[in-house]
């Protein structure tokens, strides 16, 4: 029986040092060798200071820039320790309520189609940091206003951030709305 514990108990360190310390620390090796930008948070750097991720969502206001969809994550939305979605149903009375509310102060041309349903609803996340191309455009005119760009110029940049679906089959066409906004920086700084 002794010797039946003591193999026990030499496996248990063995597996423990190998699940616990090589395997992870293997597999960060190679997040860091092979994806680096992604492994860690894929966070965009400008002037030293990160200004957010391509992988989550954030809060855009004023007229110079385009809007994230709205957030469900946290009390003020975009709230990374809070993700998730409202879990509001199709019947929900508050969920109707809450894109009525949204549709009465949309503020930005409504294109023939009516309203991009993503400028009205949040993600399952409640961080995505997409838009659908449809939405970038609705709100291009405000931008280019705001600005002083052409309508063409800002629609040009909105077809150049504009992602297909993943390996041409899955998801829709999307804009990541914070890209866009550092294009729009660059080309027409704030004054």
């Amino acid at each position: 029986m002794i010797e039946h514990l003591k193999i026990s108990l030499r496996i248990t360190v063995v597996l423990l040092v190998i699940t616990c310390g090589f395997y992870p620390a293997l597999v960060w090796a190679i997040g860091q060798a092979a994806f680096h930008h992604q492994a860690n948070g894929s966070l965009i750097m400008q002037n030293g200071k990160v200004v957010g991720s391509e992988l989550i969502g954030q809060n855009f206001v004023g007229s110079r820039y385009f809007h994230s969809r709205p957030s469900a994550a946290g009390n003020d939305g975009y709230d990374g320790t809070a993700s998730g979605g409202s879990n509001l149903g199709p019947t929900s009375k508050k969920l109707l309520d809450m894109i009525n509310g949204l549709v009465t102060k949309y503020p930005d041309t409504k294109p023939a189609g009516g309203i991009p349903a993503d400028a009205v609803t949040a993600s399952a996340s409640g961080l995505d940091p997409h838009i659908s191309p449809e939405n970038a455009m609705s709100q291009s005119a405000r931008v280019a206003n705001a600005t002083g760009l052409s309508v063409a110029q800002v629609e040009s940049m909105i077809h150049a951030r504009t992602e297909g679906r993943f390996l041409g089959i899955y998801g829709e066409p999307r804009v990541n709305v914070l890209l866009l906004n550092l294009d729009i920086d660059k080309v027409a700084p704030k004054k």
